[in-house]
């Protein structure tokens, strides 16, 4: 991001008033038996170690329940929760200006939104209702329902699927088309399985995943579930501002760089970061 576009984030965002894993169970012994001895057990592979570098701190609206953060094409979308208090918006990175916003009507609770050409889908938590929307306007489209509670969403571009949580330790492929159901896999890390994803982002192969409730954010392998990378984002926040701040949830990737931008619910600020070893 050129220090101009930074600039205008930063003016933007001034003026603008949206978790540890559960116990991982499964198999004592965090392996998998393999071949016809049973005695012979292969320990998966753990998950790099990671953290957060950050690179420049910004601010971020404290009214914004977020749940879903992401960039495309020089426009950061923004959806937050909370029933009544459930919007979209998009900010022009460039010019620093907001294009568009539109609130969700009572009783949707907002939650994850991904953009798929032009199109922005957002899932509604325990709505069972995802909302197409024009990605320049905002303006819906059209509704289509779904069985389950809807947190996190991101777009495989590669794979031209939307990948969905929803809460659990499973991953929902789904049309982004139809929004119709395609496959699922679910997430492990060390041979367990983790639970509580929540707001995502695919880069590539790879989906990004918050914890809820935690401070950490898990890189999966979208193939094969297995957790890549665990990254320790703590200690962002000052403790001064902890009090009034609610979870960690908020990953968009900055197109043409290694960096992120990673922020959550009722934060002051959003950072730049860098995801490093320990």
């Amino acid at each position: 991001m050129s220090r101009t576009a930074g600039a205008a984030l930063v003016s933007l965002l001034l003026a603008c008033g949206t978790e540890s894993p559960e116990p991982i169970g499964g198999d004592p012994t965090g392996g998998d038996s393999k071949g016809d001895d049973p005695g012979i057990v292969v320990t998966p592979q753990p998950p790099e170690r990671l953290r957060t570098q950050v690179l420049e701190t910004l601010p971020h609206d404290t009214n914004a329940f977020t749940q879903g953060f992401e960039i495309s094409h020089g426009i950061l979308y923004e959806s937050t929760g909370l029933v009544g208090k459930s919007w979209v918006r998009a900010l022009d990175i460039t010019s620093g200006r907001e294009v568009a916003r539109v609130a969700l009507p009572e009783p949707l609770f907002g939650e994850g939104i991904t953009i798929a050409d032009s199109s922005v889908w957002q899932v509604t938590w325990q709505n069972g209702v995802a909302i197409e929307r024009d990605a320049a306007t905002l303006k819906e489209r059209r509704r289509v329902s779904y069985s389950g509670e809807g947190w996190g969403l991101c777009h495989q571009s590669g794979k031209d699927r939307l990948i969905m949580s929803d809460g659990s330790g499973t991953l929902t492929f789904r049309d982004p088309d139809t929004f119709e159901r395609t496959g699922e896999v679910r997430v492990r890390s060390g041979g367990r399985p983790v639970t509580r994803l929540n707001e995502l982002e695919c880069v590539d192969e790879l989906v990004y995943a918050n914890v809820w409730q935690s401070d950490t954010i898990l890189r999966i392998d979208s193939e094969t579930g297995k957790v890549t990378g665990d990254i320790d984002a703590s200690g962002l926040l000052e403790k001064s501002e902890q009090a009034d701040a609610d979870v960690l949830n908020g990953i968009a990737a900055i197109p043409g760089s290694d960096a992120f931008f990673v922020t959550g619910k009722l934060w002051p600020k959003t950072f730049r970061v860098r995801f490093v070893p320990r």
